[in-house]
């Protein structure tokens, strides 16, 4: 893309103007006692309502500096909120908010990611409550909505406020605005503004075109992106950021040769990057599996002077081991010591794992002195252990640690590779990694006897420890040896976290043991511990599935009264257990607390609840629901509706049924294969066999596939409704799709043909209905429909011979022969 070159047209001092920074508040002079505004903020963080005559003696003497000031001290959004709303409802006293009262409250949106909130104001500020902004107050608005990501709203604004004569936009204005779209990706609005700004014949700095290089970079359109800044270089406005843009671009989508080109490049013209950046790209070339370029560039780090973190290090040499290039990586090891870089253990545990003969191990021990300290030993030997963890080798690891206690003492068995290694005594990180391994391997008494040896050899166990084993005992239902875990950290005065009460409040609430779950609430309550939300509610499920719902609500209950708040979820699973045993107006009484109290149910609960009252024939109250659901501000879901569906039509109203069908349509959602069966199968019911068909379709055409449920809710409803012959149309495509009925499909289709008198299709049916190796038994209903269609086969010319050759070939039962006379004429034959 070109760069514009046109002098510009704007007064001088608005130039200047553009390329400083705006500050929300350019007034010095405040028209008010510094202490009113302290006044102000002490009594509505009092009174956050809003409300009273205390509050509302300031109304009068309310001025935009005023609220601006008060606005910025308030310590919440919530609470600025609210103050920002009762100031502009003092319009009877004759205040309006000014351009700065409007950018602080959207700066305090900005800040704290409320983006509702902040596009609720700019709503507010074009289309209810019009307002003159200066070209910086407005570019200051306008970044304000770029920071959270509302390129769109910014847009908009920019041209509303154009076009209402409520701001002149000026160079500093464009700037912000492409500075916004360019970070959303809005590459091809960016081009649009550019092209303005062109007809302006304004001349572009480094602050319009430095978004643009960005919008570019951000839709891999490389070639413009350098355009723009061969032109800026010529203009001589490319700096660290421009050029460091770009390198990291080509970095991130892989193209590491023309990022380290870039890099020269800057390099030959004095641009320096940043430590920061010289590391993002570092960490890029490794991930590409480009390490060669990746040490280029660390070398290149290096000689400017700055200090490589570990962090740097552990990428390399990670990338280094992956590649197989062991003297490599343990040359960078040994440049962090020029460095006075320490490694971890996270550096030594890639190195032993990716070389796994264990010769890396012998010069990694080798490269320690006998005079240093024993702290990078220990280093290396808890690698080796992570290492033989990771992979598996659990036994390894505890033989190792066993030597490494031994090591203290003088009887030490040593393993052949470690015979003439120097060993070192393990410390807590030692046995962490291994207690961890054996946890993880289901080890856990052995890991409680390594955890002995560590309170004897080393001393205190950390809270990870603890809280690992005391999770272990757990899982595996060892409460009372986790309660003495528990004792025993006490003890030590090493404090339980969440994750140690949580970790017993679930053991507690897996054996539904109320009294106890309760009592480790009140411990937790004291320590200012929340329960876990998967803990209660497993409880709470764990006793409605077992008839227990009212203990359930029960223990909701207490853990209101001890000030924890139970999850929505919870109190669902309470509702669906209170209707499982019928109690269903209890189930209703618990939501309707749950309104009063201003929790805000969700789908799944009103869902609970509908369900329940559809299931004892109360569709009318369910249906009651659906309006309560939207008054909330909620979505009914496919399912909400489908419960109401299937109730309706259950209940003979089918009609009632299509219409909620109507209205999940205008509401965007799409029905599902079950709300079409069970229309389906309402319409057929209502003996309305061409509606049904009609929905069928509908559901065809809308893509929904049929599953093997909605065909043979189909093909039996058309049975029912005496169209045997378009029933088995839908049977053959069925089997076409692969999916087979069950044997009421056949039952339905050869009493519906008999009951036709097409004696001759009902035979073929019954044929493959024996031939599939379905046939009642004698106790089943639909046996007698069976018996009665072997007589009528068996009597009639058409289909008797057919029936002596099922009998011959002993499809049929024995007592059903004896019962029609065919094992006479069968014998006779013989």
């Amino acid at each position: 893309m070109a760069v514009a070159t046109q002098k510009p047209k704007l007064p001088s001092l608005l130039s200047v103007i553009a390329k400083l920074s705006y500050s929300t508040s350019p007034h010095n002079n405040f028209h008010y006692d510094s202490s009113v505004a302290d006044n102000l903020v002490s009594v509505f963080t009092q009174q956050p309502n809003a409300a009273g005559p205390e509050l509302n003696r300031f109304a009068p003497i309310l001025t935009p500096p005023l609220v601006e000031s008060v606005l910025t001290r308030l310590p919440t959004w919530k609470l600025a909120l609210s103050f920002f709303q009762w100031a502009s409802d003092q319009h009877q006293h004759g205040y309006r908010h000014n351009c700065y009262t409007y950018n602080t409250i959207a700066s305090i949106f900005s800040r704290s990611r409320q983006t509702t909130h902040l596009k609720t104001v700019v709503k507010h500020l074009v289309e209810s409550a019009p307002c003159s902004f200066t070209p910086g107050a407005l570019g200051f608005l306008i970044r304000c909505l770029g920071e959270v990501g509302l390129a769109q709203e910014a847009h908009h604004l920019f041209d509303e406020m154009r076009v209402k004569g409520l701001c002149v936009p000026n160079v500093y204005c464009y700037n912000c605005l492409l500075e916004a779209l360019s970070k959303a990706g809005e590459v091809d609005l960016v081009e649009a503004r550019l092209e303005e700004m062109k007809g302006f014949e304004w001349e572009f700095d480094k602050f319009t075109l430095t978004p643009v290089v960005q919008a570019y970079c951000k839709a891999r359109r490389f070639d413009q992106a350098l355009r723009v800044y061969d032109g800026m270089k010529e203009k001589g406005l490319v700096d660290a950021r421009v050029c460091s843009m770009l390198a990291l671009s080509f970095s991130k989508w892989g193209d590491v040769d023309k990022a380290f080109e870039l890099v020269e490049r800057m390099e030959g013209q004095g641009v320096r990057l940043s430590e920061k950046t010289f590391c993002v790209l570092i960490h890029g070339f490794v991930k590409e599996d480009r390490v060669d370029r990746a040490l280029q560039l660390f070398e290149k780090m290096c000689r400017v002077g700055f200090t490589p973190p570990v962090s740097l290090f552990d990428v390399l040499i990670g990338g280094l081991c992956k590649s197989n290039d062991a003297q490599r990586a343990l040359s960078l090891l040994s440049e962090m010591k020029q460095f006075g870089v320490a490694p971890d253990v996270g550096i030594f545990t890639k190195l032993i794992s990716a070389f796994p003969d264990r010769s890396v191990i012998t010069k990694l021990l080798e490269e320690v002195l006998e005079d240093k300290e024993e702290k990078i030993l220990v280093l290396i030997y808890n690698a080796v252990l992570t290492c033989y963890v990771n992979e598996g080798q659990v036994d390894e690891a505890c033989r190792l640690l066993q030597m490494m206690i031994q090591s203290k003492f003088s009887d030490v068995q040593m393993d052949d590779f470690f015979k003439d290694k120097r060993l070192v005594f393990p410390n807590a990180t030692s046995f962490s990694i291994v207690i961890d391994g054996l946890l993880t391997n289901g080890q856990l008494d052995l890991a409680l006897s390594l955890f002995n040896d560590l309170k004897q050899f080393v001393g205190r166990p950390s809270v990870l420890i603890y809280n690992n084993l005391i999770n272990g005992l757990c899982d595996s239902d060892r409460l009372e040896e986790s309660r003495e875990l528990l004792r025993d950290m006490k003890e030590s005065e090493i404090e339980p976290t969440h994750f140690t009460h949580n970790s017993i409040y679930g053991c507690l609430c897996k054996r539904k043991d109320i009294v106890g779950a309760i009592d480790m609430l009140k411990v937790m309550r004291a320590c200012g511990h929340e329960p876990w939300i998967k803990n209660s509610t497993l409880l709470v499920k764990e006793l409605c599935d077992h008839g227990r719902a009212v203990e359930a609500c029960d223990f909701l209950d207490s853990m209101v009264q001890l000030g924890f708040l139970p999850d929505i979820v919870s109190y669902s699973a309470a509702m669906g257990g209170l209707i499982k045993i019928q109690e269903v107006d209890r189930a209703l009484n618990l939501l309707r607390d749950l309104c009063s109290r201003g929790h805000c149910p969700d789908v799944v609960a009103f869902n609970i609840v509908i369900r329940g009252l559809c299931k004892v024939d109360r569709v009318a109250e369910a249906e009651k629901f659906l309006d309560e659901i939207v008054g909330k501000g909620l979505c009914p879901s496919v399912v909400t509706y489908s419960l109401l569906i299937d109730s309706w039509c259950k209940s003979g109203s089918v009609d009632r049924a299509m219409s909620l069908l109507s209205k999940m349509s205008e509401e965007d959602r799409e029905p599902n294969v079950v709300t079409y069966s069970t229309l389906v199968d309402g319409f057929c019911r209502e003996e309305r066999p061409d509606d049904a068909l009609l929905v069928w379709n509908e559901m065809e055409r809308k893509g929904c596939s049929p599953n093997r449920v909605a065909f043979m809710a189909l093909i039996h409803g058309l049975c029912i409704c005496k169209r045997p012959s378009a029933a088995l149309q839908y049977l053959r495509e069925m089997e076409q799709k692969e999916m087979k009925p069950d044997s009421f499909i056949y039952i339905a289709l050869l009493s519906a043909f008999l009951s036709d008198m097409d004696l001759a299709s009902a035979f073929e049916i019954f044929k493959e209905m024996v031939y599939s190796g379905f046939f009642p038994e004698s106790h089943d209903k639909s046996y007698p429909v069976v018996m009665d269609a072997i007589d009528k086969f068996s009597k009639d010319h058409r289909t008797s011979s057919g029936m002596k050759v099922l009998s011959e070939e002993g499809k049929l039962p024995t007592h059903c022969l004896k019962t029609v006379g065919l094992e006479t004429d069968v014998t006779s034959d013989k």
